[in-house]
């Protein structure tokens, strides 16, 4: 007996996280933060469990809470400095080139916690195009996991959020995606912890159809 191909997950808008789900920049993550917890004088594994998926000012809040907002501004903007300049060892997810070609033509758009220069400098070292709608760190006024980021994304593209699908790997981006009404597909094994909708090893195991008005996602 052949094994039942699982149903589609149906949209009409896609949003996607940049780090950990469309680009591999774990190297660049690991080598700029472990030396940021060195200078505080932090426990570096334990500050990796913080910094997946938020702003640097929001993980340095929750890192460092006796900082003004004004101290963790200063200092991220030193911290993002550093990652732009550092694109050694960055790589697409498997992938994330033919998916990203296959959303050529239909609503889609990237809601990241980088700014646009280091979004720039990590998709164009990964070798993928940027989205033409990107909501980038410029865009909100709070870090995921608050919701505000998918929200704009979907309003831009004039779609429902609940007509939306996230593409996420990190816990709080994972529970911004939910917030703001959206479902999500966990890319990677470590999405797999926080209750996506559906997940996949990496974007190998997408594939998008178009019906209609309606994006039909393939996955698994």
């Amino acid at each position: 007996m052949s094994a039942t191909r699982p149903t589609p997950l149906t949209a009409r808008a896609l949003l996607l996280d940049m780090d950990g789900t469309l680009v591999n920049s774990n190297a660049v993550v690991e080598r700029c933060w472990r030396r940021w917890s060195e200078r505080h004088g932090l426990d570096a594994d334990e500050v990796m469990r913080v910094v997946h998926g938020r702003q640097g000012h929001a993980s340095m809040a929750i890192l460092l809470p006796h900082r003004t907002a004004a101290e963790n501004l200063a200092d991220n903007a030193l911290l993002l400095a550093e990652e732009t300049a550092d694109t050694e060892g960055v790589v697409q997810i498997p992938g994330a080139g033919a998916f990203l070609e296959s959303l050529a033509h239909l609503p889609h758009a990237l809601v990241t916690s980088a700014d646009e220069a280091l979004a720039t400098a990590r998709m164009g070292a990964a070798g993928l195009a940027m989205p033409a709608l990107r909501i980038t760190a410029e865009s909100v006024g709070a870090s995921k996991p608050d919701p505000e980021g998918f929200l704009k994304g979907a309003a831009e593209l004039g779609i429902e959020p609940a007509d939306c699908i996230a593409f996420e790997d990190s816990e709080a981006g994972i529970a911004a995606a939910r917030a703001a009404g959206m479902r999500v597909v966990g890319v990677g094994t470590r999405a797999g912890a926080y209750g996506p909708t559906a997940l996949v090893r990496d974007l190998t195991e997408v594939r998008v159809e178009a019906v209609g008005g309606e994006i039909l996602l393939h996955v698994g």
